[in-house]
Order: structure tokens, then C-alpha cells, then sequence
């Protein structure tokens, strides 16, 4: 049998702790964001670091990213301070003991997307799963979508059970994408028969490369209620109508931009009066496509640099 060991290390006295505090009852969850695929809006890393930041962590289990990861294809940052190296952002990967508003802990998995090894990256995290009875493992991420920000964001939901996912509308048929480590896991726990879920939220095309906290605090509710956890989603309420209001400032200077929000805006509606339609796209008739959405956009914003516009 491979031994798993050599590409992640347990600090076996947190692992004992956890153990005496989960008791003969049920495991920690494990909720899961690694950074590396599609995130938009930062829905995803959002959640991260609010969970690191708020909440009381332990680390429990590290990955060794040597082994994981291709340095010449996404390179770490580096700090060059007038005649010396100053810093390192060291790449990691790793599993931490959280515990949540109520005291109740779980497991959060964090850190760079493998670029390698994924079959044994997955049976390591399912080993995990398996020495800490993990009853369920969660996956967030944000997804660029035709949709506007005046709306209601709306959410992907999919599992390796339906009756997991039964209370969300689907709004995708058959199709096939690029492959991400975070879904090879979902569909590996599937095939061994740990439930697994994940939550894709719809974030505007045109935000998809910004953070956008509102996308961040709608994936961390969606994890609330399918994990009962308490993760504190009300504390991204003020960051995410602050940056509402920046989006709302900046499209309010813009004749085109105001034009694309309102064809989105139409777009949406159409669809929320024929829910029964598969999928957002009601009737794309003198609607723009998501390129144009996203080209128009990004020249706006163009213009503001060297002006009070957010960064980029």
C-alpha cells in the first residue's frame, strides 16, 4: 500500500485532542478551499480567511508542497527591499482543527492547489476522512456567470448523493469542464462512499476577477445550513454591502456599463418568471455574451486607473 505519509504529516497530539472531544459521536466536518482553479470573485479565499481569522485554529495536518506542486509554472512571491531578499510567500497546504461560534469543531483544508500527484493527494485527504470519521466534506468555490449584481446571487449546489443537494434547483444539464482537484476529491469520496457536497456560487462576469465579499458570504450561509456549523457569515455583511456600494458607484459613471446591467437585469428576470427553464439562459435575443460583458467592463475600469477606482 502507498504510504501516504511521505506527502502529508498528522501532529498526532492535536489528532488526539480532536479524538477526545469528538468522543464515540459523530467526526468533524471537513470543509475544503484550495486556491489554484477557477475562483471568481474570490467566493472561495474569502471564506479562508475569514474562517482563519475569526475563528480559534489548530493545525493538524501538512502537506508537503515540494512534492505537490510545479514552482516554475505558478511562482510564489518574493520581496526584493533595495539590496536583499526580505520575504518568501511560502506555498502551503494544510488541514486545520477550527472550532466554530458553538464551540463544535471541524476541519478546514486550505492552502495551494496541488499541481501534481492528485490520486495520491485525494487518498491522503480520504485517509483523513476515514481516521477522523469525517460524516460529510464541503467545497466552495465562486464561478464567473451571465448574471447582475443587482440580483439575488444563485448557487450551484452538487454531491455525490442527490437527496444532499434535493432542496437546490439545478441549473446545469450534461457538460464537461476542465478537472480541479477539489472535484476529483468529491468524486473519489463518492466512489468510496463518503458523502462529499460542494457549492458553486454565481458570481457577475464582470466582478469575477475582483474580490466580492457578497459571493463569499452566500457560500459560507450555504455551508451553514448543510453543516449546522456557526461560522460567523454575518460578519461578511458589512464588507459585502461596502464593496455593493463601490460596484454601484462605479457603474453609475458609466452609459455603457449602466446598459449591460439592465440587459443582465432583464436576462434574469425573464428567467426567474419560467424557472422551469433549465438554466439562466431564458432567451438570448440582443442579450450580450459574456465577452462583451466582461470586454466592457474591463475598459471601464481601465479608464478609472490613476483615479479613485478599486484595484485590481
Amino acid at each position: 500500500m502507498d504510504d501516504l505519509s511521505t506527502i502529508v504529516t498528522v501532529d498526532e497530539d492535536v489528532a488526539r485532542e480532536l479524538a477526545t472531544r469528538t468522543g464515540d459521536g459523530p467526526g468533524p466536518v471537513l470543509v475544503h478551499v484550495v486556491r489554484g482553479f477557477v475562483d471568481a470573485g474570490n467566493a472561495g479565499q474569502g471564506i479562508a480567511e475569514h474562517l482563519v481569522e475569526h475563528l480559534q485554529t489548530q493545525r493538524l495536518a501538512t502537506f508537503d508542497v515540494d512534492l505537490l506542486l510545479d514552482y516554475r509554472s505558478r511562482r510564489p512571491a518574493m520581496t526584493f527591499d533595495g539590496d536583499h531578499w526580505a520575504g518568501y510567500e511560502e506555498p502551503e497546504l494544510r488541514v486545520d482543527v477550527v472550532r466554530d461560534g458553538e464551540d463544535v469543531p471541524f476541519l478546514l483544508l486550505h492552502g495551494t492547489e496541488p499541481d501534481v500527484q492528485w490520486e495520491r493527494y485525494v487518498a491522503a485527504v480520504r485517509s483523513l476522512v476515514e481516521r477522523f470519521a469525517v460524516p460529510l466534506t464541503v467545497g466552495v468555490h465562486g464561478i464567473p456567470m451571465g448574471v447582475p449584481h443587482t440580483r439575488p446571487l444563485g448557487v450551484t449546489a452538487h454531491a455525490t448523493r442527490s437527496d444532499l443537494v434535493a432542496d437546490h434547483t439545478s441549473w446545469f444539464g450534461t457538460v464537461q469542464v476542465p478537472a480541479s482537484v477539489s472535484a476529483l476529491l468529491e468524486y473519489r469520496l463518492g466512489q468510496s462512499g463518503h458523502d462529499a457536497m460542494g457549492f458553486a456560487v454565481h458570481v457577475p462576469h464582470y466582478l469575477a476577477q475582483s474580490p466580492f465579499p457578497r459571493a463569499s458570504q452566500v457560500a459560507l450561509e450555504h455551508v451553514e445550513r448543510a453543516t449546522g456549523l456557526e461560522l460567523g457569515s454575518a460578519a461578511l455583511e458589512a464588507p459585502a454591502r461596502e464593496a455593493l456600494a463601490e460596484v454601484e458607484r462605479q457603474v453609475a459613471g458609466s452609459t455603457e456599463v449602466e446598459a449591460v446591467v439592465r440587459a443582465l437585469e432583464e436576462q434574469y428576470d425573464s428567467f426567474a418568471r419560467a424557472i422551469e427553464r433549465p438554466n439562466l439562459l431564458a432567451d438570448q435575443r440582443d442579450l450580450p455574451t459574456a465577452d462583451e460583458i466582461g470586454a466592457e467592463f474591463e475598459r471601464f475600469l481601465a479608464q478609472q486607473q490613476g483615479g479613485d477606482g478599486p484595484e485590481r
